[in-house]
């Protein structure tokens, strides 16, 4: 009985929810649930744990986990997934909650859950989904997860048995997970003409297997490429089972066996994602490779990385990430420094409040390279946000930036924000800040009506 009050109250809740604010509450309800059942989510009916898909990792597990509900729904495939990014527990509870009958019986063809890394043993414990993707491993949010191998083992240790393993071919840490499961595929993308190579005063990684150097041939994302280790046979396959090739960002399209594909998003880390997808749509789904490709045209990317905002014949490219993740601060850096045309670079690095220990500092920072970014066009850098733009211009003098090009401000407020965008000759800015800001920029943009 616990367990139908838990499912009629969550339910409840989101009926509430859903009058008040639908763009809210898709952990509220779980949550408030399993306070009454603990073990929620074990006991709803009807679940074929076959297929039931983990789309977890470090990077890309948003974006694969929305491409992949969308192939398969543009299939006709029914599917229950978490598209709203609550990834913890809880949040598979409130989209089980939404989908199920009153007395929890889960009716669809697939259920696909983006799952958080660091908590996967434990959602795997209540709802053990037989199909497993991970995406990449890399240095992460450092004050919750520490160091990347943490993560690594936790993950090694609770994956096995019956599972099967989508693997990333070009990450390490994720490759090495082919011996946990006799079922393995792998999915990965070959050179391109964004991949890049580094020198040996870059440290790369220790092997998971033996701890020696890893060593990439290149690199098509920051930590993810070409690699074998320098003492045993670990290294990426000669070629995945699932491989995008000829991707031509210019024309944004990719090929994968015979089918040529539209890039919805032509950013090379967007790359992986598709692959990854792919992958699923035709080992999970059944989704023939031509079939899958046909959706992609039709693919918006839920809650996006990279949007766009007009503000008095400027254009602000914004892109969201984590900003304590430098495989992904590294990423949006070379985006910027590839475009050579004059430019506006916005960096609201901010305090991280979220957990103790609190830290206003960015070293994650100093793990990415900006020396292209430096040799790019840029008429001034602004570093905003409360104590850590001291920091952050800090950061990019010492990569050699001239300080009377960097302006600063130890304020989030989006009026000062766009004093500064509004100072330069510049129409072309980027700006990296944290969502919220963002969207406070946003909604002064409704406002003012520019």
């Amino acid at each position: 009985m616990k367990f139908y009050f838990a499912l009629w109250f969550a339910k409840l809740i989101n009926v509430i929810i859903n009058i008040v604010d639908k763009s809210r509450g898709s952990n509220f309800s779980g949550e408030k649930a399993m306070k009454i059942d603990p073990k929620m989510v074990s006991h709803f009916k009807g679940i074929d744990y076959s297929r039931v898909l983990f789309i977890t990792g470090t990077n890309g597990k948003s974006t694969t986990t929305n491409l992949v509900t969308h192939i398969f729904r543009s299939n006709g495939k029914k599917v229950i997934a978490n598209l709203e990014g609550a990834n913890l527990i809880y949040g598979v509870a409130t989209a089980l909650s939404k989908a199920s009958t009153l007395t929890g019986k889960i009716k669809a063809d697939y259920l696909i859950f983006e799952t958080d890394e660091r908590y996967l043993p434990l959602i795997h414990e209540q709802l053990p989904a037989e199909n497993i993707m991970i995406t990449n491993l890399q240095k992460d949010q450092v004050q919750r997860n520490g160091d990347p191998d943490f993560i690594y083992r936790r993950l090694f240790s609770a994956i096995g048995g019956n599972v099967k393993l989508f693997l990333n071919n070009e990450e390490p840490r994720t490759r090495s997970f082919d011996e946990k499961s006799s079922a393995i595929v792998t999915y990965g993308v070959a050179r391109h003409g964004e991949s890049f190579v580094k020198d040996d005063t870059f440290p790369t990684m220790a092997c998971p297997k033996c701890r020696r150097k890893i060593v990439f041939d290149y690199y098509n994302n920051d930590g993810v490429g070409k690699f074998h280790c320098s003492h045993c046979d670990h290294q990426s396959g000669e070629t995945a089972d699932y491989t995008v090739t000829d991707v031509n960002f210019a024309e944004r399209t990719f090929r994968m066996e015979n089918t040529v594909f539209p890039m919805p998003y032509d950013t090379p880390y967007m790359c992986y994602n598709y692959a990854g997808a792919l992958a699923v749509a035709k080992e999970l789904g059944g989704i023939e490779i031509e079939e899958a490709a046909k959706s992609f045209a039709s693919f918006e990317n839920v809650g996006g990385r990279f949007e766009i905002l007009r503000y008095k014949g400027k254009t602000i490219k914004y892109m969201r990430i984590k900003q304590e993740n430098p495989e992904t601060l590294q990423t949006c850096i070379n985006v910027m420094a590839a475009d050579r045309e004059n430019k506006m670079v916005c960096l609201g690095l901010c305090p991280l409040i979220d957990i103790i220990p609190n830290y206003t500092n960015t070293f994650y920072a100093f793990d990415c390279d900006l020396s292209e970014l430096v040799k790019s066009s840029v008429e001034k850098y602004f570093c905003f946000s409360d104590r850590v733009c001291y920091d952050t211009a800090n950061r990019l003098i010492y990569e050699g930036v001239d300080p009377s090009v960097i302006s600063i401000a130890d304020t989030e407020a989006v009026e000062t924000i766009f004093k500064e965008i509004e100072s330069v000759e510049t129409d072309n800015i980027y700006l990296i800040t944290w969502i919220n800001t963002f969207y406070h920029m946003k909604k002064y943009i409704e406002k003012e009506g520019n």
